[in-house]
């Protein structure tokens, strides 16, 4: 199992939609993630920088980032556009983090 951190870019004023749709998140990406081998997935959000940070944990090399040829997960990226910066595909801008400590 492999801990995979990144970060999104939340919309300004956009904080209570966010947290609204992944409240109830769809049944179907729940279970794409699972079946993908994602698990322990949290997303925090820093509200100085709008900043979304996210971790999980991968069985494999296939992150909840590299979803995107499926056509459940790309829904919810076009459901997710309007309140994070995209890119043209509509997935999500997101960068990868560096893990430089980790504590068991």
């Amino acid at each position: 199992m492999k801990r995979f951190g990144f970060k999104m870019y939340l919309n300004p004023g956009c904080e209570e939609e966010y947290a609204k749709r992944h409240a109830n998140l769809w049944p179907e990406i729940k279970e794409l993630l699972e079946k993908s081998g994602v698990s322990d997935y949290t997303i925090y959000w820093d509200k100085e920088t709008n900043i979304l940070f996210s971790t999980q944990k991968i069985e494999g090399e296939t992150s909840s980032q590299d979803l995107g040829a499926n056509d459940i997960q790309q829904k919810w990226w076009d459901y997710m556009a309007d309140i994070m910066r995209v890119n043209p595909d509509n997935s999500p801008v997101s960068v990868e983090l560096q893990e430089v400590f980790h504590l068991d």
